[in-house]
């Protein structure tokens, strides 16, 4: 049976519309975006300009909410309730989810963004806060999480169809944790080595950690944040060795 995976970017991280990045470009490797929603990063300005491109690309729209803090880019972790975190994600989504009718298309999943993201994958009851917040809006939406978190667990719990996350260009921890940004090696620069922690990931299930230990790995859709310096040209790599590899770049089927 032909292997398929989903190949996802972080977009519409700037304000104005002016400066995208790579956005333009990446488009034409991945098969879905998540935008984000003004939050950590992003402007209504942004949002539809970054949806309009998606939709003409036929990439599927997702909404990335992050914490509140513009500054930090919301990669700083912030203490916040379970119910802050539902009202600050229903927030966000609804936002996007907006800008994207108004644009004749459909919202297609929820991502969340930096730190609210990795406290999402360890804090059960923040983790249930963000798949209610999902669920409550549109149950059919997609939720994209760490693979093997709390997050994956508790969007399985209330009823929305989960998609486990790995990463191209970060290295893991023996617990299945991303390795902190703030510590030596956490960013993989090279893209012969991303793409080949990819593919193993992909065919394998497998991925070797920072402390040299191998851990098994489910890879539903694949990550390659787009405001990364080399993410163009990881982009690139990836979307060229998974093709010959007989793996089909898909949408997550909703």
């Amino acid at each position: 049976m032909n292997k398929t995976v989903d190949l996802n970017s972080d977009m519409g991280e700037s304000f104005g519309a002016y400066t995208i990045g790579n956005d333009t470009e990446l488009m034409a490797y991945i098969s879905s975006a998540n935008v984000a929603c003004g939050f950590h990063a992003g402007d209504p300005k942004t949002m539809r300009a970054t949806v309009q491109r998606a939709l003409a690309s036929n990439v599927a729209i997702g909404a990335h909410p992050g914490l509140q803090d513009l500054i930090g880019f919301g990669r700083r972790p912030m203490e916040i309730t379970p119910d802050e975190g539902y009202d600050l994600v229903l927030y966000q989504i609804g936002a996007l989810l907006g800008m994207t009718q108004a644009e004749g298309g459909k919202l297609h999943h929820v991502k969340p963004h930096g730190a609210l993201y990795n406290m999402a994958a360890k804090n059960k009851e923040l983790a249930l806060a963000v798949a209610k917040a999902v669920y409550k809006l549109d149950a059919s939406l997609v939720l994209y999480g760490l693979a093997g978190s709390a997050l994956i667990d508790a969007g399985r719990e209330v009823g929305l169809q989960t998609a486990s996350e790995v990463f191209a260009d970060r290295t893991y921890q023996s617990d299945g944790n991303l390795t902190s940004r703030r510590s030596p090696n956490a960013l993989i620069v090279d893209a012969d080595q991303a793409s080949k922690q990819v593919l193993r990931m992909i065919q394998e299930g497998k991925v070797m950690t920072q402390q040299g230990k191998e851990i098994d790995i489910e890879a539903d859709t694949i990550c390659i944040h787009g405001d990364g310096a080399h993410a163009l040209a990881f982009a690139k790599e990836i979307h060229a060795k998974i093709q010959e590899n007989g793996i089909t770049i898909k949408r997550i089927k909703q």
